[in-house]
């Protein structure tokens, strides 16, 4: 699943279900930041396409990347205007890191259901236990399902919505 939004629908209900404790923008960047090896790869010409970032431990990695652009994203907007999109800058350090994580993490396990060329237990085995754990049909739309579920909760769910009762009455 290449820079695809199939990576995002469970990162959708992460955040519908704790969104003061899962940053989705973490999520998604996170899963952007993981796919850059593979787009790097597939312009390069070089295989395996995925590689040291679609392992666990490169995941960590991906994670740690995510956080640490997050806090000089923070610090460089205090000193020049950048764009306040989704409300990032309000953002504080623990979902960022837990929105990291399970971007970065998940989109190794639903790579590695569906890539023959993914190691996610690199550098300590070869094996990838979670190739064709389910067919590709199935993780799509096990990955669209999630999202809808998420957006349907998070509308449902999210304060100041039309029609909802404010926080002070």
């Amino acid at each position: 699943m290449p820079v695809t939004p199939f990576h995002f629908g469970p990162g959708v209900l992460f955040h519908a279900v704790a969104p003061r404790k899962v940053s989705f923008i973490a999520f998604v960047a996170a899963n952007c930041i993981t796919d850059c090896e593979t787009i790097y790869n597939v312009v390069r010409g070089n295989f395996p396409l995925h590689r040291f970032l679609h392992t666990f431990v490169g995941a960590a990695v991906v994670a740690a990347m995510t956080v640490a652009l997050f806090i000089a994203m923070r610090r460089l907007a205090r000193s020049i205007p950048i764009p306040h999109w989704l409300e990032w800058q309000q953002l504080t350090l623990p979902p960022v890191i837990v929105g990291a994580l399970l971007g970065s993490y998940s989109h190794i396990v639903l790579d590695g259901i569906m890539h023959a060329d993914m190691r996610p237990l690199a550098p300590w085995s070869e094996a990838n236990p979670f190739l064709y754990a389910v067919s590709m049909g199935t993780l799509h739309w096990a990955c669209v399902v999630l999202a809808i579920a998420g957006g349907l909760l998070w509308l449902r769910t999210r304060p100041n919505r039309p029609g909802s009762a404010s926080p002070d009455s």
